[in-house]
């Protein structure tokens, strides 16, 4: 299975490109791109103020408020210090980068800005492994409304976190391949110990999420992660939130490649049945005759 990349890797690219050209004393040019990610997620990169050596790069998150209730703005200074500017009018978060000044850590820079996304996730992640860490129970559960009509619940206890997806499926064949896919989750944990535990439960929220508002309905999921101290320690914990922030869009465009190739594999398996039938065919006798004049006759059998 694919794993999808943490980092925008145009907002990289676009970045590198600017950096080494100005490197190379090219003269610089304007920009001004935008870039869709994930989860409703829009990157800008443009120029301040029209100053071609001011590149800035906005991002724009739908449910910026609730990260920012855990923590968001604290966890961007710390990761962009000085990078930080004012948010670009209809953003919530830009950085600035000066081409006449580059730094020798340029490229260090550059994957911190393509993980901007990322970066902005971890907040609600990280203080909930703390929690989890010190031993404290009783907080209130996080929830993030991370896309329209899919949320995301954390919840830290004294021995795990628990961080619940709601899912919707659009198409009734997405429930049985999500299924599936959450079927081999469950498989990986008995072949390795230390992966988390994994629970899929459909139409009904789980445990933790009833006499709650948690939606219900025959195209809604839940995946649910017990992630104990050996995934939320100081040494693991960058690696578990890389790899869960990502796993909504990770199980859709799974699903979406399964059912490509399923459907690749159904056309290939009926042109090759009509290739079949093709050969089995009778052929038609030709029962045209002529005389010794040239006149045509069919000889009826």
């Amino acid at each position: 299975m694919i794993l999808l990349e943490i980092n925008n890797r145009i907002v990289e690219e676009t970045l590198t490109l600017k950096f080494k050209n100005a490197i190379a004393g090219l003269k610089p040019e304007s920009v001004d791109i935008t870039i869709a990610d994930f989860d409703g997620v829009l990157f800008h990169i443009s120029n301040l103020s029209g100053d071609k050596t001011k590149i800035r790069t906005s991002i724009s998150l739908k449910f910026y408020k609730e990260l920012e209730e855990h923590g968001a703005d604290e966890l961007l200074r710390r990761e962009y210090g000085s990078l930080l500017s004012e948010p670009e009018p209809g953003y919530n978060v830009s950085v600035l980068i000066n081409l006449e000044d580059v730094p020798s850590n340029w490229e260090e820079i550059v994957k911190k800005i393509g993980l901007l996304k990322r970066n902005c996730f971890a907040s609600v992640f990280e203080k909930y492994f703390d929690f989890q860490e010190r031993g404290e129970e009783g907080h209130s559960r996080a929830v993030i409304n991370y896309r329209n009509e899919e949320t995301m619940y954390v919840e830290a206890k004294a021995d795990r976190v628990t961080v619940v997806f709601s899912t919707v499926f659009r198409d009734e064949d997405d429930v049985i391949i999500g299924k599936v896919f959450m079927q081999e989750f469950k498989e990986g944990r008995r072949a390795s110990h230390t992966a988390p535990q994994v629970l899929f439960s459909h139409k009904e929220p789980p445990l933790e999420l009833r006499n709650t508002d948690a939606r219900q309905g025959d195209n809604i999921g839940y995946i649910t992660f017990v992630l104990f101290p050996r995934h939320t320690n100081r040494v693991a914990r960058e690696n578990t939130i890389n790899l869960i922030h990502m796993f909504r869009d990770y199980l859709h465009y799974h699903i979406k490649c399964s059912k490509a190739y399923i459907h690749s594999r159904m056309r290939a398996k009926t042109s090759d049945f009509l290739k079949v039938l093709n050969r089995a065919r009778p052929e038609v006798k030709n029962t045209e005759k002529k005389t010794i004049t040239g006149r045509t006759f069919h000889r009826r059998e």
